[in-house]
């Protein structure tokens, strides 16, 4: 797609024959799939079977672009992990997208195949959408929304309110990457090792243990802005019942610790856009936990703690050093725009 000035104009938003050659030319050059390139007002759907689960998110991460992927690859995965937190499979989705007047096209290109690379490798089609243009200043250069639409079997039943005390509780990889290289990128900061963003599907991993162990799994939450400190006072919250975890037993890459002691942060705190954590029945949970690390976006899961009585609608962590201190939600927003 090219103009004289090589960047997004208002003209792109009018809905005449410049939004037309953007879309065709651009949109439609790298999303191909037959629902979308209909360009009616909606996408009808085949006939399915089961409960249908819905979910939308908004993105406006900043920078736009940061290491291991951008904003783009962000949305699709979002919104694909939170349908399968609810053991849905995901079937298509939605794109909105709101541009800011002067974007460079050359980005736009960069995040639409990011989005196109995305789907393709879900599985899961973008059906339907629409774009907007308005003047510089009204947005920062690019947001997005994404819905998205799955189906849950029969006899699937995911949920906060299945946890129950006993449980044992994993999480699906090391915390805190997004959260870490957001910031980092934001500041311009130089940490020693390598630090990228953890976006990626999970509804892979979702499926691979929902298929073997069906109602052993009880809740699953990605813990995305409040990172896993707040998603487990949630769930504690919402269950009245005590977790319990154990630090040494959280994986964490050696440079997200390092820069988290070096910045003051708490990792617990820091956004993830590609880990979950799964409640599972105690019986079962070395044989999940297994099969998550069979599953390539999983490999590094781990038990990090379980449920209890002990201490009801709070989250207690045992600390490196031995001693306990009580995980409270995240107040305030010390990173703003991490998705």
């Amino acid at each position: 797609m090219k103009n004289q000035n090589n960047c997004i104009l208002l003209d792109h938003g009018s809905g005449g024959l410049a939004s037309q050659e953007l879309i065709s030319s651009l949109f439609l050059q790298y999303l191909q799939n037959p629902l979308l390139h209909q360009l009616e007002d909606a996408a009808v759907l085949a006939e399915q079977h089961g409960r249908l689960a819905f979910s939308t998110d908004s993105y406006v991460v900043d920078p736009v672009v940061f290491p291991g992927g951008n904003i783009g690859e962000l949305a699709v995965n979002g919104t694909i992990n939170d349908l399968a937190m609810r053991g849905a499979q995901p079937l298509c989705l939605s794109l909105g997208v709101i541009l800011e007047e002067g974007l460079p096209l050359e980005l736009l290109e960069e995040i639409i195949m990011a989005i196109a690379r995305a789907a393709d490798y879900a599985g899961v089609p973008i059906v339907t959408g629409d774009t907007k243009v308005v003047p510089v200043g009204k947005a920062d250069k690019i947001f997005i929304n994404t819905s998205g639409i799955g189906v849950v079997e029969e006899g699937v039943d995911i949920s906060t309110s299945q946890a129950c005390a006993g449980d044992v509780i994993l999480l699906s990889g090391t915390l805190a990457d997004h959260g870490m290289t957001i910031l980092t990128s934001r500041e311009g900061l130089r940490i020693g090792g390598r630090v990228e963003s953890d976006t990626r599907p999970l509804h892979f991993v979702t499926r691979a243990i929902i298929s073997r162990f069906g109602a052993a799994i009880h809740t699953m939450r990605d813990p995305t802005r409040g990172g896993l400190g707040t998603s487990l006072s949630e769930i504690a919250r919402a269950t009245n019942l005590c977790i319990e975890i154990e630090e040494d037993n959280i994986p964490m890459k050696s440079e997200v610790r390092a820069a988290c002691e070096l910045m003051g942060l708490d990792p617990l705190y820091l956004a993830n856009e590609g880990k979950c954590l799964v409640i599972v029945g105690p019986d079962k949970a070395e044989e999940i936990l297994t099969t998550m690390r069979s599953v390539q976006e999983a490999g590094e899961s781990a038990i990090i703690g379980k449920i209890s009585n002990k201490h009801p609608g709070r989250v207690v962590l045992t600390t490196l050093s031995g001693g306990n201190r009580l995980v409270e939600p995240l107040s305030g927003d010390p990173l703003p725009r991490i998705c």
